[in-house]
């Protein structure tokens, strides 16, 4: 099992990420809000702005205080050094 760091220590899965998305559009934000309702969120901002949702194949959302972007490129860091 892979794992990637979202920011300040936090780390998830790899092989289990469906999605990273930004959390500005209304869809998102009520997907987050249904998420908390249901527990099935992890906010793993550690008190920052919010920069990124993943979406796992568990049904959990994860908060990342860093941006989609740089999570991206830690995933595609690690798939480069599994070849």
């Amino acid at each position: 099992m892979k794992l990637v760091n979202i920011g300040f220590g936090g780390m998830v899965a790899r092989d289990r990420i469906l999605a990273v998305l930004s959390p500005d559009s209304a869809p998102i934000k009520r997907m987050i809000q249904d998420v908390r309702e249901r527990g099935t969120l992890i906010d793993a901002s550690f008190g920052r702005k919010t920069q990124a949702v993943l979406v796992m194949d568990s049904g959990h959302v994860v908060l990342s205080a860093q941006t989609p972007e740089a999570i991206e490129e830690t995933v595609e860091k690690g798939d480069e050094s599994d070849a």
